[in-house]
């Protein structure tokens, strides 16, 4: 199952809200807010200094309906802590080969972020297939994503960085697009 099984958080979510949060009354508003909207995920980015409480608040009161993800991770250490906080998700920026094998060794899915050829092709080294196209809109977007689907065309992607409300169907229209990841409906 490749990348503990991302694919299957992505069939059932097209839009991954990225998310900040300081505070547990911001959790709440956006998790009620996101409940309207028939969204039931999100990814929380490890961006502030109450990130992990954020993390846990969330599992905590929201993880029975709600997939908890993790973004932005970076380090070892942070794959250590969202694993214990027991995330469905976790998302990184970039690819790491030191990093590969323990996002694999946590066993939660995971999809690692790429904005190259070179990239892709170092991920699908360790089998990989799914990948964050990170940021879209400055490494070409839509059209970069057409390109990738004739070089790749067993590799899927989840576009964040840039998209906006106007031009998430476009995205998602894509066949080697299995979600977007924005702020927009935040």
């Amino acid at each position: 199952m490749s990348q503990n099984g991302i694919r299957s958080i992505f069939d059932k979510n097209h839009v991954i809200p990225v998310v900040t949060f300081n505070n547990a009354t911001e959790v709440d508003r956006t998790v009620d807010k996101l409940t309207q909207l028939e969204i039931n995920c999100m990814e929380i980015t490890l961006r502030t200094s109450f990130a992990l409480e954020a993390i846990a608040y969330a599992k905590k009161n929201y993880g029975s309906t709600f997939k908890i993800g993790v973004g932005t991770i970076t380090t070892r250490n942070q794959i250590q802590q969202v694993t214990d906080l027991g995330v469905d998700f976790m998302v990184s920026p970039g690819i790491c080969k030191e990093l590969a094998p323990y996002f694999e060794q946590s066993l939660i899915p995971f999809i690692p972020g790429v904005a190259t050829p070179s990239e892709i092709i170092q991920g699908l080294q360790f089998g990989w297939d799914t990948f964050k196209f990170f940021p879209a809109n400055i490494y070409g977007g839509i059209p970069a994503l057409k390109t990738f689907g004739q070089v790749f065309p067993n590799v899927r992607f989840c576009p964040t960085g840039g998209i906006k409300e106007n031009d998430y169907l476009d995205y998602l229209a894509l066949e080697n697009v299995v979600a977007v990841g924005g702020s927009w409906m935040n």
